[in-house]
């Protein structure tokens, strides 16, 4: 079993910040990408950065210069700093990592459970 689990979400004023963490735990035989999804009410769900095992990066454009996605030291969790919050951030964030779990197993993506962000005065 391959379990991912966020924290770090919550209610921020616009331009303040927020940092989201994910840690993937249990039968994990290799980690590749990780990164962030987010959904907002009515709208399909966004990737919003990736991280790939050798720390290249990349954003959607609507976060370019405000969010920044880092990885542990131990290659197993996965960091969104995000700054400069706007309301058009609010969404419920979701994790994901591309793990193999075993070496009968083929890597597939593995997700956690979603942490809110509301960014509201």
């Amino acid at each position: 079993q391959v379990q991912l689990v966020e924290s770090g979400g919550g209610l921020v004023q616009p331009g303040g910040s927020l940092r989201l963490s994910c840690a993937a735990s249990g039968s994990i035989f290799s980690l590749n990408a990780m990164g962030w999804y987010r959904q907002a009410p009515g709208k399909e769900r966004e990737l919003v950065a990736t991280i790939t095992s050798g720390l290249s990066t990349n954003y959607v454009d609507s976060v370019k210069g405000r969010f920044t996605i880092s990885r542990g030291n131990a290659k197993n969790t996965v960091y969104l700093q995000m700054n400069s919050l706007k309301p058009e951030d609010t969404a419920v964030y979701y994790c994901y990592a591309d793990i193999r779990s075993s070496i009968l197993d083929s890597t597939r993506p593995y997700w956690g459970q979603g942490t809110q962000v509301t960014v509201s005065s």
